[in-house]
């Protein structure tokens, strides 16, 4: 052997073991709350496997009824704001008048997330009132996606604290402030990002994990309007100036057409991002466009189909497809398989203690056109599931802070979940083993782990784990350290 080759043996054997340490090194979770919607934490699974929660129906919540509002109202975003639930979203009564001054943003809210209302706010006037809900109007194109949220980064001015991006590809993104949640202006008139196709969605947030302003919005994989519809990312530390775009990575997932991203941070773990795209789905036909006159919609809109499917992401440039399947089905009755029909709202938002809401857009392109809650059960995105037959899960190693650790679980009457407490090689620890761990039976958003009756972990604090649970008819949506 050469000395060349011996070098090149030395150095291929030195960044296996780098690479080898850097995969060993354990995470640390600290006291926050993490979600079983991927595999970061999860080293094996044995017996179990992840599962795809789909959201309940519950009943509609909002009709677009108003002549300003139409058919084609479009891009909603809900967030929580304090005591109050907003949401915002486009009023276009006419088909093909996107980017036209016939598009107008409109504003409602609600005190539960379940009943809104749309204030009569006198801000734009319509059809010689302005007795209505308008809460931009002529600023085309910019009310085509205008999307907000409110600012949750520490010390920003008061007149800012509600920011939002809009425009298309011809404007560039622009940045717009607000001091109310209601009367906005530009920051600028020149864009703030001019990379990208824009038309969709095109959001935006103050991501704490990351400590930088993020934006996901629309471009095309072959650019041009080319390829698939799909989603780049940009960083910013103040929202004004913007990195250069990258295109988001799927993993190894076959690309397909995301009419809109919606991302955004769980409101109970925000490191982690909930994006619950639109997949849209061309030329794909449900219905003619015979039907589609017959139940009152635009006979152009029966040509495609789509539906909501749940991606997720811890920050960075790659988003996490572990299912492709469908998360929101269209669902029963032809109004839901018309083209552009069962999109989601941006925004997750709690609607009690343990259950959540999300939103979504039925019947587009018709008379019928309205605005639908799902709820699932708080954190139940993903779930390790353990079958009847029972089996295993292991973390990989973790550090942590806290005193206990509460788990977010369900079981079957016959069902029950056990944890034993390991070190990083995976040796069970005294007093934390599977033999010491009272059993765990129910179904509780907080159920605090104990051995032999005794809840104290914190003499494990700050030194590498694994958790092993043991599961039989159970599934497992979350854990957390508390202090």
């Amino acid at each position: 052997m050469n000395l060349a080759t011996r070098c090149l043996c030395i150095l291929v054997v030195a960044i296996s073991f780098s690479t080898a340490f850097a995969q060993d090194t354990p995470v640390s979770v600290g006291s926050r709350l993490e979600l079983f919607v991927d595999h970061s934490l999860i080293d094996r699974l044995d017996g179990v496997r992840l599962e795809l929660h789909k959201p309940l129906l519950a009943e509609n919540v909002l009709a677009f009824d108003k002549p300003w509002e139409g058919l084609f109202c479009g891009y909603v975003t809900v967030f929580m704001d304090g005591p109050l639930y907003r949401m915002y979203y486009r009023g276009l009564p006419e088909a093909r008048k996107d980017g036209s001054d016939s598009e107008v943003t409109c504003y409602a809210e609600s005190t539960d997330g379940i009943t809104w209302t749309k204030p009569n706010l006198g801000l734009f006037e319509s059809a010689g009132s302005k007795d209505n809900n308008i809460i931009l109007a002529g600023h085309a194109p910019f009310s085509h996606n205008f999307s907000p949220f409110k600012d949750t980064k520490p010390g920003v001015p008061a007149a800012e604290q509600y920011k939002a991006l809009a425009g298309t590809s011809e404007t560039g993104l622009v940045a717009f402030v607000s001091e109310d949640g209601l009367r906005w202006t530009k920051r600028s008139d020149a864009p703030v990002i001019t990379e990208g196709a824009f038309d969709s969605q095109n959001v935006a947030f103050w991501s704490e994990s990351e400590n930088e302003y993020v934006s996901y919005f629309r471009t095309w994989r072959e650019g041009d309007f080319k390829g698939h519809r799909t989603v780049s990312r940009a960083t910013s530390p103040d929202f004004f100036t913007w990195t250069k775009p990258e295109y988001m990575n799927f993993g190894d997932t076959p690309p397909e057409h995301l009419y809109t991203n919606q991302t955004a941070p769980y409101f109970r773990a925000p490191h982690i991002y909930i994006a619950t795209a639109a997949r849209f789905m061309p030329d794909r036909r449900v219905i003619s466009a015979e039907k589609m006159k017959e139940i009152g919609g635009e006979a152009s809109y029966s040509g495609d189909c789509s539906d909501t499917v749940l991606i997720t992401s811890r920050g960075g440039f790659n988003y996490d497809r572990t299912f492709m399947e469908g998360f929101i089905r269209p669902g029963i009755g032809a109004g839901n398989w018309t083209s552009r029909t069962n999109y989601p709202a941006r925004g997750v938002v709690p609607t009690g203690s343990e259950t959540m809401s999300l939103y979504v857009q039925r019947n587009y392109g018709q008379v019928t056109h309205h605005l639908q809650r799902l709820t699932l059960r708080t954190d139940g995105f993903i779930s390790i599931n353990a079958p009847y037959t029972g089996g295993e899960a292991v973390t990989k190693p973790f550090t942590f802070t806290g005193k206990s650790l509460v788990l977010n679980y369900a079981t079957s009457a016959a069902g029950s979940v056990w944890v034993e407490v390991q070190d990083a090689e995976g040796k069970a620890i005294p007093s934390f083993t599977l033999g010491d761990c009272d059993e765990i039976i129910g179904d509780e958003i907080e159920r605090t782990v104990t051995w032999k009756g005794n809840a104290d972990v914190s003499s494990l604090s700050g030194a590498p784990i694994r958790l092993h649970f043991k599961m039989k008819d159970a599934d497992l949506y979350s854990m957390q350290f508390r202090p």
